[in-house]
């Protein structure tokens, strides 16, 4: 009898050790939370395509690159009016689950030859899409606004 109770809690423990070594916990720091691992590879882009002469539009984002802690890839939109913009972009994933971001471009437009462009801000993630508010500056001035960017 004491054999058959001893094997019995034996074999709990080894059903309940068993179940336990498939727990893992995520850790927001390394893993965006809606977006999950490797799925922000590819390419994104906003569907508004009209600039106004504060903000920019028309983004497109090519991720090639993302580890558990960061992406980055290329880059470009419209900005300013008639700015054409083409540069990287790179993102940290925070641990709210959303991407402090920055891009850093080139942009050219009638009259100018180079335009120096630089955009930040912090991304939040969706299940299908990414929010990205923005400001920054170019050789034209200011600007700031919000894209919804999807696959």
């Amino acid at each position: 009898m004491k054999n058959r109770t001893l094997l019995a809690v034996l074999a709990v423990c080894a059903i309940v050790a068993t179940g336990c070594v498939g727990l893992e916990r995520d850790n927001p720091a390394t893993e965006p939370s809606a977006a999950g691992n490797g799925t922000l590879l590819g390419n994104w882009s906003s569907s508004n395509i009209i600039p106004s002469p504060a903000s920019c539009t028309d983004f497109k984002w090519n991720v090639s690159e993302q580890t558990p802690i960061s992406a980055k890839g290329a880059f470009s939109a419209s900005c300013a009016g008639e700015l054409k913009v083409n540069g990287t972009a790179q993102g940290q994933f925070t641990t709210s689950g959303t991407i402090a971001w920055s891009g850093q471009a080139n942009a050219t437009g009638p009259g100018l030859t180079a335009c120096a462009v630089t955009l930040s801000g912090t991304a939040e993630l969706t299940v299908d899409s990414i929010r990205i508010p923005y400001s920054g500056d170019t050789c034209l001035g200011k600007v700031s606004g919000v894209e919804i960017l999807k696959k």
